[in-house]
């Protein structure tokens, strides 16, 4: 079996429409007066049929609707997505189609419609549950307004996840201690939870830069959340599977487990990503990030419109280091390599098992916890040591 066909095939498709641009985000979203969902969803059908004919064949395992806002979109633009995916598939009994949501009343009144269009797994954006600290994140709901949309989701969708952000300003760990016990009370069986991070070319990244943002925690305090957001978890049974994703036993996402195992996964929509294997070589495809550009290329092309490169065997093993390594069941060793990792990979990652880093259990090789609290400089020892 191909290696791409034992971690699965997966679509992601991105909507980039926001109704307000969030300071810390630095994802490809954009505000839009007004949208004509039905020349996008012509669009997205359009893309999904001409990408289908390269892929013949496959079986589809997960669909994610991300953004942007996907809860912007209107239900019978989910729904014509979801029909021309199941008329140009064929997809897993247990498929998962995930679509993130914010929890703002206009949004909340398109639930339903996106159950009936084939939605079974809801990801709510929450962020905080705190109002001052949702108003300094640039959120539009309150947290009134984020506990009513999680129990509509709950009554509507068998899956719920939301996100919470941590480490923010004034943020104390007692702070963080009781706003983490409000959210165990209120999860069903997922949580991703993520310490803020100050990304450059954002509105926060800017306000960093000029000294402002004052009262961010340190890296020792920023550490301590982080602990604590593992062991709190863990005790309500909902224990970490990736590096910033929690879970009881069966609910993880199964598809950012397909991001981290190494599958192939599609991406359509403005900006999105994707790795894709054709006749043994893997490829990165990008599509154009403009949604104007993207539009009209995807009105006009009858192929697939995205730009795509084959991925050289370093740069696949590295990738697969990379994203592996965040979970928590690993990589292979010996599929590593055979993607062409260097050589002097095997004696790096022993270095980084005696310095208890790594743990390696045959060919399987996993983080330790305190590699995991600093994986990035474990993973630059392990990549840039080949250089």
């Amino acid at each position: 079996m191909a290696d791409w066909q034992n971690a699965g095939f997966g679509l992601y498709l991105h909507w980039p429409f926001c109704q307000s641009k969030c300071p810390y985000c630095d994802f490809n979203s954009h505000v839009a007066a007004s949208i004509d969902q039905a020349r996008w969803a012509e669009a997205y059908r359009r893309q999904i049929r001409a990408s289908a004919e390269l892929l013949q064949g496959r079986k589809l395992d997960s669909i994610y609707f991300g953004g942007g806002t996907p809860s912007l979109m209107a239900p019978q633009t989910v729904r014509a997505v979801l029909d021309e995916v199941r008329q140009c598939w064929a997809v897993s009994n247990d498929l998962e189609v995930t679509l993130e949501a914010n929890p703002t009343s206009v949004e909340i009144g398109r639930f339903e419609g996106y159950r009936e269009a084939g939605v079974n797994r809801l990801s709510l954006g929450v962020q905080s549950l705190l109002d001052e600290d949702l108003r300094r994140l640039g959120r539009l709901h309150s947290t009134q307004d984020a506990q009513k949309a999680f129990e509509v989701a709950r009554q509507v969708f068998e899956r719920v996840s939301f996100d919470l952000i941590y480490a923010r300003q004034d943020q104390s760990l007692a702070a963080w201690r009781s706003e983490l016990q409000r959210a165990l009370d209120m999860a069903i069986d997922h949580l991703s939870l993520y310490q803020l991070t100050i990304e450059p070319g954002t509105a926060f990244g800017q306000r960093h830069a000029a000294g402002g943002l004052a009262g961010l925690p340190d890296e020792d305090l920023a550490g301590d959340m982080y602990d604590l957001t593992v062991e709190t978890c863990a005790s309500h049974g909902l224990d970490l599977y990736e590096i910033s994703n929690f879970a009881r036993p069966g609910a993880e996402s199964r598809h950012n487990i397909l991001y981290w195992s190494g599958g192939d996964y599609l991406g359509i929509g403005p900006g999105a990503h994707g790795r894709l294997t054709f006749e043994g070589i893997r490829n990165a495809c990008v599509s154009a990030s403009d949604p104007s550009v993207w539009l009209a290329g995807a009105e006009s092309q009858s192929l697939p419109f995205w730009e795509s490169r084959p991925l050289g065997g370093q740069e696949r093993a590295e990738e697969y280091l990379m994203m592996g390594l965040r979970h928590r069941h690993g990589i292979s060793l010996g599929r590593l390599m055979n993607m062409g990792a260097d050589p002097g990979m095997p004696e790096r990652i022993q270095e980084m098992v005696q310095a208890g880093m790594l743990n390696q259990d045959g060919e399987r090789v996993r983080t330790t916890v305190r590699g995991r609290n600093i994986l990035n400089a474990v993973l630059r020892e392990l990549i840039l040591g080949s250089k």
